[in-house]
Parts: C-alpha cells; sequence; structure tokens
C-alpha cells in the first residue's frame, strides 16, 4: 500500500469535525432520506425505530415513517448485506456493496451444496424461479417458498422454508434477485429489484470494489488501510487481496494525511476542505449501533474511547461531544436521562439543548435528566 510522505497534517478533532459534516450530523443536513442513506453508504435496519431515527437525526425537518415511506416509493432498497445482516442501502449505489458481498459466493460451498442440494449450476434457474414467482408483486417468505416448492425441482425445500429459509435467502439480495418489500400486516415481503426504475444493478466487481472504497473515504475519511478492511473486507468479506488491489490501483486519487502521527487516507478532492475545517464541541445525540460508531469500527479509539466499547458494542445510544463518544442516553418513561462517562467537564448547557432536539423526534414531552459526571473506568 502506499507509504508516500503525507501531503497533509490535521488533528483527529479536525479529522472528526470534517466527518461530522459530511456524515450530516454538525451541522445536521437538508438531504432527502434517500440522501442519507447514500451519503452513509447503508444504514442497520435490525431495529427500525434506530434505522429510522439514525435517518432523522441528519436532516433538519423530517417526519415519522418517511424511512418507510421511502422504501416502498423505491428510493431506497433493504437487502442482507454487511455481516450478513440487514441493511437500507441506495438502489443506485447499493449494487456495488452486494457485488462485494457475493464475490465469495457463498453457495458454492461444498457445505451450502450438501445441505440445500442446490448445485453451483443450479442457481441461475433457482434465481430465475425465484424473480418469476415474484413477478407480481411482494410476498411473504411462506407464500415465496410455497410458490417455489410447487416446482419439482425445488420440492426439497419445503422444511427449508418452513424453518425460514433466512441464509439461504441472502444470496438472493447479494445478486440483486430481491429485497424487502414493505411489511404486510407485521410480516416481511420481499420483492424484485430490477422492477424499481433506480434500481441500477449489480456492476462488475472491479467496478463495484473502487467505488465502494470511494464512497467509504468520503464519508468516513480520513481513514486508514485497516479502516477499509474493516468495512469491506469484515463487512462484506471483499477480501484482503482484492481490496489491497482496488487500493493500489487507485493511485494518485488517494492522499495520504497524517492525523497526529496516523497515516490515513482522503480522496484528492477532499484535502483541501480536510485542511480547512476548524474543530468542533458539537453534542449529538444518536441511535444505537449508529454508522457513526459502527463505520470505523468500536475499536476505533478515537471515536469510541475503550472505556465505552462494550456499551457500543451492546447497542446503547451513544451520546458525542466532537465526534467521540462520552455516554450514553435512554428514554426512559418521560425522561431522556443521559449517563456522562467523560472525565471532562460536563457540557450541560448543549447536553439540555441536543437532548430538546432529540425529545422532538421521539415526540416531545420528555425531559433531559442528566446523571452526575463518572470518569470512566481504565
Amino acid at each position: 500500500m502506499d507509504v508516500r510522505r503525507a501531503e497533509v497534517s490535521v488533528s483527529w478533532s479536525q479529522a472528526l469535525a470534517w466527518r461530522l459534516e459530511r456524515h450530516l450530523l454538525a451541522p445536521a443536513g437538508s438531504e432527502s432520506v434517500a440522501g442519507v442513506v447514500r451519503r452513509l453508504g447503508a444504514v442497520p435496519s435490525m431495529d427500525e425505530s434506530l434505522a429510522e431515527l439514525a435517518v432523522r437525526t441528519r436532516r433538519t425537518s423530517s417526519r415519522p415513517g418517511e424511512l418507510a415511506k421511502a422504501l416502498a416509493a423505491g428510493t431506497v432498497i433493504k437487502v442482507f448485506a454487511f455481516r450478513g445482516a440487514v441493511h437500507y442501502l441506495s438502489p443506485e449505489d447499493g449494487g456495488a456493496y452486494l457485488a462485494l458481498r457475493a464475490a465469495g459466493r457463498q453457495w458454492e460451498l461444498p457445505s451450502w451444496v450438501d445441505y440445500y442440494r442446490l448445485a453451483p449450476e443450479d442457481w441461475p434457474d433457482f434465481r430465475a424461479a425465484v424473480r418469476d414467482a415474484l413477478h407480481d408483486g411482494p410476498l411473504t417468505l411462506a407464500e415465496l417458498g410455497d410458490t417455489l416448492t410447487r416446482q419439482a425441482a425445488y420440492r426439497h425445500l419445503k422444511p427449508v422454508f418452513d424453518d425460514g429459509a433466512g441464509t439461504l435467502i441472502k444470496p438472493l439480495a447479494w445478486q440483486g434477485d430481491m429485497g424487502f418489500g414493505p411489511p404486510r400486516d407485521g410480516r416481511a415481503t420481499f420483492q424484485r429489484l430490477d422492477t424499481n426504475p433506480r434500481w441500477a444493478g449489480i456492476p462488475d466487481l472491479d467496478v463495484a470494489g473502487p467505488a465502494a472504497i470511494r464512497a467509504y473515504l468520503g464519508t468516513y475519511g480520513p481513514a486508514t488501510v485497516d479502516h477499509v478492511h474493516y468495512w469491506l473486507g469484515s463487512g462484506l468479506s471483499a477480501g484482503r487481496k482484492r481490496l489491497n488491489g482496488w487500493l493500489h490501483g487507485l493511485g494518485d486519487r488517494l492522499v495520504p494525511v497524517d492525523v497526529d502521527g496516523t497515516v490515513a487516507h482522503v480522496l484528492r478532492e477532499d484535502v483541501d476542505g480536510l485542511a480547512a475545517t476548524r474543530p468542533t464541541d458539537a453534542v449529538r445525540f444518536l441511535p444505537g449501533h449508529d454508522q457513526w460508531v459502527i463505520g470505523p469500527g468500536t475499536k476505533d479509539a478515537h471515536v469510541t474511547p475503550p472505556a465505552c466499547r462494550e456499551l457500543m458494542t451492546r447497542k446503547a445510544n451513544p451520546v458525542t461531544r466532537a465526534g467521540v463518544v462520552c455516554g450514553t442516553w435512554a428514554r426512559r418513561g418521560d425522561a431522556l436521562t443521559v449517563s456522562w462517562l467523560d472525565a471532562a467537564k460536563r457540557p450541560d448547557a448543549a447536553l439540555e439543548e441536543e437532548g430538546d432536539r432529540l425529545a422532538s423526534l421521539l415526540g416531545g414531552g420528555l425531559r433531559v435528566r442528566l446523571t452526575s459526571p463518572t470518569r470512566p473506568a481504565t
């Protein structure tokens, strides 16, 4: 990887301030729901309330239910993506992430072939059968299973669908055949992706890889090579050799930056903006598993101090100051309880102000309750 001398030096406080702006957190942006999702690359949807809050807190004006409406309108898609979990992606850019996830061709592993009795050469017809089943619109998983298993070739999969088929259906998303549709009577549905006019399809792998790296650096930079491997390698199983090749191939488009002694990278077009950024003391209340924390990973001590890491991995709601996790918040009855975990003086006025903003997103009528400062354990 590139070992050139850094072209610019910045502090971590500058770097995080620039990243906050790119995340539409300081200041909040005027992007649409789809614009926020596209900017972040992916929004986890294990908990729909957290996914919606992740989007709403990045917008100056929003209403409840707009993320669900965006899915119904096709301006966002919802698929199995990072770490096998469900995420909202952009239909224009999401195919790049799915291409990386599909690169490992997991469905061709001997264990898969033995268990599902689908050989690699069977998958093109299986995928076509799934798309045909979804031709007339979204189906629940049970309905999809009933339709498929009427065919002799897939009758043996009935017990798999009866058990939920949670693993079998993931490659159908990775290969661009289907994603989640709007829920029906509280049950998940699945729909074809190629009927969405905004869906750009699955690009060639060697197009997808560099595009995904550029997107990551544009929102989560300055980032180290390890950050890229965490996001696209650990997250999507893109493969270390492939990632290193794509990084090398970007050449002069990547610029090494000295961030308080750490060599990180940004896109060349972002160097001047990064260098001109001034630190911020902005306080933000974020939902659990927000991409601000998950994007660089909870091991990144510049964002998540070690004393806070376990809380973040357990999906606690972070309170950040200047981009650094300094505490947590929780809704308890009619109160937003803030636990301040940083040794620095608690910024009560800023916490009250941001707490009021969060309360308005959650429906109002909530009072902010601040606990006494405590020094994190070492």
